[in-house]
């Protein structure tokens, strides 16, 4: 019993440091080379204008939980996934959206490079306010 709890105290701070780091980077990151990167999400995606988009509103979406948006039909995995949009969570995501959550519809290979994902992120979090 000892050894689960540890366990799990364990992947607690893991979890928490992870975060944090995820955080500290996004503060470090390039919003502005983040906002010329967003154009490959503006393809599905809209920060708030009015249009035709294939994927959800992301105005709005860091502390937002996931498949939450009632105007948009999001996968049975996003709508189950308990995931609510951070630093931490939107970096695994924008790396590996399969991986991250299995089975969501967003058809998107991911963004490999970390910077580019920190930038990104960065963007986000100032115009998606």
């Amino acid at each position: 019993m000892s050894r689960l709890v540890v366990g799990s105290w364990w992947l607690v701070v893991a979890a928490a440091a992870l975060a944090v780091a995820s955080v500290a980077r996004v503060q470090a990151a390039d919003p502005d080379n983040g906002k010329k990167l967003f154009d490959q999400c503006a393809a599905c995606h809209s920060l708030g204008e009015p249009g035709d988009f294939e994927g959800p509103m992301l105005k709005g979406v860091i502390g937002r939980k996931a498949g939450s948006l009632e105007e948009y039909r999001y996968s049975a995995a996003m709508k189950r996934s308990g995931v609510t949009w951070d630093a931490a969570s939107l970096d695994k995501y924008v790396a590996d959206p399969q991986a991250f959550i299995p089975g969501n519809r967003m058809a998107f290979a991911g963004i490999a490079d970390q910077s580019q994902r920190d930038d990104l992120i960065a963007y986000l979090a100032v115009a998606s306010k």
